[in-house]
């Protein structure tokens, strides 16, 4: 039989091959999953850049768009630094705001959740989950939290917002009545909760990611891209992990992690917390290792 993607006329023959389940014979072995689907944008998570951005916030900044980026998610500004003067130095260079690292909304933190979220025109806001809480070491302590989460998601949805968790280590290493945390977090959150996973804390647990990223299914809508050794050791606690390397250039197997992503991944979110060479040479080989996974 000739190949059928060189000889398609038409947009009805290309349907009548899927419907048949025929096109996954034809399509060459290395166009991956991914590419049949809408592929997830790229953005960068500031906190990569925080002492850069420390020392010359506009200078940081314009480097990053230099690099290619269009979108970027945020962490924490510097002291002095407002809200309005980060969102107009970011939209000066045209950068929009995929994602917001953020406290939860709880009392004082509403209002600085609302004003976060007006800022920089983004309904993904997102609870950093530093440091580990210590709740997570029992299944009451657990279901503690699960209630915060929940109220804090149902805060978000009042205000036209999308509320989701990002991801550590000990929520893949801690076990409660025999069950993982995120098993719990799974299954007690409100369905509506997003998850942020950190591809690289996950395998620092001991877990491969295309697994979990597979287990969680649609509710990633987005991941934390990062590569490096990934061990656990006991300075991780301390905020001190080994230096990461560019994307591709470590342990993560990332095509097999991408591939394991619902379509409902929007996102994939480039992070480092500390590299072994210059920061910005990370970036840009992360940039162009991804170049492929993303629109």
């Amino acid at each position: 039989m000739k190949n059928p993607t060189l000889f398609m006329k038409s947009r009805r023959d290309f349907l009548q091959l899927s419907s048949m389940g025929l096109m996954g014979a034809y399509l060459p072995k290395s166009l991956n999953l991914i590419s049949l689907n809408q592929k997830p944008k790229l953005s960068l998570q500031l906190y990569t850049v925080r002492d850069q951005i420390k020392n010359d916030l506009r200078g940081t900044i314009k480097k990053i768009a230099d690099l290619g980026f269009k979108n970027v998610e945020t962490a924490f500004w510097p002291e002095g630094v407002s809200l309005a003067e980060a969102a107009s130095v970011l939209k000066e260079f045209k950068l929009n705001v995929s994602s917001c690292h953020i406290e939860l909304p709880v009392g004082d933190q509403q209002e600085t959740f609302l004003a976060t979220a007006k800022a920089f025109n983004c309904k993904n806001l997102i609870w950093h989950g530093w440091p580990e809480d210590k709740r997570y070491s029992s299944l009451e302590g657990t279901k503690a939290l699960v209630k915060i989460y929940n109220d804090a998601n149902r805060f978000a949805k009042a205000n036209g917002l999308h509320f989701g968790l990002h991801n550590h280590w000990w929520e893949f290493r801690n076990k409660v009545s025999d069950k993982f945390v995120y098993e719990v977090l799974l299954e007690e959150l409100d369905k509506d909760i997003f998850f942020e996973i950190d591809t690289y804390w996950v395998k620092v647990a001991g877990h491969d990611p295309a697994k979990i990223i597979q287990q969680f299914g649609e509710r990633v809508k987005l991941m934390h891209v990062k590569d490096g050794p990934a061990l656990y050791n006991d300075r991780l606690a301390i905020d001190n992990p080994d230096p990461m390397t560019p994307v591709g250039q470590g342990s993560q197997n990332f095509p097999s992690i991408f591939k394991a992503a619902d379509s409902s991944c929007e996102w994939l979110v480039i992070e480092m917390d500390k590299t072994a060479i210059d920061v910005f040479d990370a970036l840009k080989q992360s940039v162009d290792y991804m170049k492929p996974f993303v629109v």
